[in-house]
């Protein structure tokens, strides 16, 4: 749709993204999984995370009410932001509008949206048998209104190291414009693909099944190349046989291949 809409009332509109990634990495030795496990702490531990979704926050045009977060014995974190989108409307106005809270200041009524929201969970894991540890972060944006997550897909990607992503995106609920006509969206997609970088892409192999008449929109994405240097953790590629090398790059890839297709492969 071109242009800022003009609606009757409140927008409506609920619009949740949720944002999946997996982390794969080869950890042989019981000491190796133990540092692998640290690593994780320190690069994804509820303050980092924390920081990540104020960014993301900020990219969407909403503002943080409050924060809730936890990082976990042995392992993993969990951080919780309420967010709240910014509406000016009429002084007079004294009921809540929507699923609002609303709050007099001055002339002017600030509407917080009390069903916006940003979550974030982490799960580290071992394979037993492959030595191959799986990270996996799960991110879900809610908004209500005329905020949309989708701007931040670029960003969320850039933050962590992806070998597969799975997204999920719809709008529910509807909004009128002044005609009184119904509005079941309010800005234009055909794919969540659209609102991601090109060269982010083409790294990829990628999926797409979408449900149009449910504004239903799904992707998930498979990195293409592996190079095996990138998933050993604290180990030398060059001190591996290369028969040995191969067996880790075929486990590795079964792995990703699994956790892409949603089953048991091999």
């Amino acid at each position: 749709m071109e242009g800022k809409l003009k609606l009757y009332g409140f927008n409506n509109l609920t619009k949740s993204l949720s944002f999946n990634i997996y982390d794969i990495c080869y950890a042989k030795t019981p000491r190796e999984q133990q540092d692998y496990i640290k690593y994780i702490d320190s690069q994804y531990n509820s303050e980092r995370l924390t920081k990540i979704m104020f960014k993301l926050t900020e990219m969407i045009g909403a503002q943080v009410l409050s924060v809730s977060k936890q990082d976990y014995d042995p392992q993993g974190a969990s951080v919780t932001l309420l967010i709240a989108e910014e509406a000016a409307v009429a002084s007079g106005h004294k009921k809540p509008l929507g699923n609002t809270v609303v709050k007099q200041v001055g002339d002017t009524v600030l509407a917080h949206l009390d069903k916006s929201h940003v979550t974030v969970h982490t799960y580290p894991e071992f394979h037993p048998e492959t030595s191959i540890a799986t990270f996996r972060v799960d991110i879900d944006v809610a908004t209500c209104g005329e905020i949309t997550p989708l701007k931040t897909l670029d960003y969320l990607i850039g933050m962590f190291d992806s070998d597969i992503i799975t997204m999920d995106y719809r709008v529910r609920g509807f909004t009128r414009d002044l005609s009184g006509k119904k509005l079941f969206m309010d800005h234009d997609i055909t794919s969540i693909q659209n609102f991601i970088d090109k060269k982010t892409i083409d790294k990829y192999d990628t999926v797409d099944v979408n449900v149009y008449q449910a504004n239903l929109f799904h992707t998930k994405m498979l990195i293409k190349e592996l190079d095996l240097k990138n998933y050993l953790f604290n180990t030398d590629i060059y001190e591996i046989p290369p028969k040995t090398r191969l067996e880790i790059h075929d486990n590795l890839r079964k792995e990703m291949i699994e956790i892409f297709s949603g089953v048991n492969v091999f």
